[in-house]
């Protein structure tokens, strides 16, 4: 029985010694097998992202802004003034305050300003025209100021010709830092209204 026991003691011994040996190397492999993968650099991913062919690849523009949306600067509107005509003979100042001198033609419009259209409130107009039966009298002359928005609006019977010339009345407009103007309105023949915008030169 000795002789057995030392006969394989040995073979025993180197059988421990293996399993042992594996034992104490598997920890090591398990550990490094959990441990998450060291983090890749730039360039490691730069290689590594997959090529993008450029039907893949997808761009996204902002819409552009509508021409509306961008503010242009515009000159200042003007108006043509309106034409000088002869004063004639029969111009009398201080006519009576009123808008009317008879019935059947209306003559109406704004008082403006020829450097910037704007409307020039209280402006002064004078009328005075021949009577029914062709003569000036202060029975068909009047003054009358224009309104807050230069609106006025001047009644009258249909002005007859006479000496040759054609229906008319006269007209005389000034307002303070502006050039008087004096001027005259034709109507049409058939016509029961009129629209006349006075338009004034700044200056005076």
């Amino acid at each position: 029985m000795q002789t057995q026991k030392s006969t394989h003691l040995p073979a025993f011994l180197l059988a421990i010694s293996i399993l042992l040996s594996a034992c104490s190397a598997s920890p090591a492999t398990d550990i490094a097998a959990t441990q998450p993968p060291a983090p890749l650099s730039t360039e490691a991913l730069i290689t590594q992202a997959p090529q993008l062919t450029a039907t893949e690849v997808t761009v996204t523009q902002a819409p552009a802004s509508p021409a509306t949306e961008v503010p242009v600067a515009q000159a200042p509107q003007s108006c043509p003034l309106t034409e000088a005509d002869m004063e004639g003979p029969f111009y009398e100042p201080n006519a009576p305050i009123r808008d009317s001198v008879g019935k059947g033609y209306v003559l109406q419009g704004v008082v403006r300003s020829g450097a910037d259209c704007a409307p020039i409130p209280g402006a002064q107009i004078e009328f005075w025209m021949a009577g029914p039966d062709g003569e000036y009298t202060d029975e068909y002359r009047a003054t009358m100021l224009a309104g807050d928005d230069g609106a006025y609006r001047f009644e009258s019977h249909f002005p007859p010709p006479y000496s040759g010339r054609p229906s008319h009345i006269h007209l005389r407009v000034s307002a303070s830092g502006f050039q008087t103007l004096v001027t005259q309105h034709y109507p049409i023949e058939g016509e029961t209204s009129a629209s006349l915008d006075l338009v004034i030169a700044p200056g005076g």
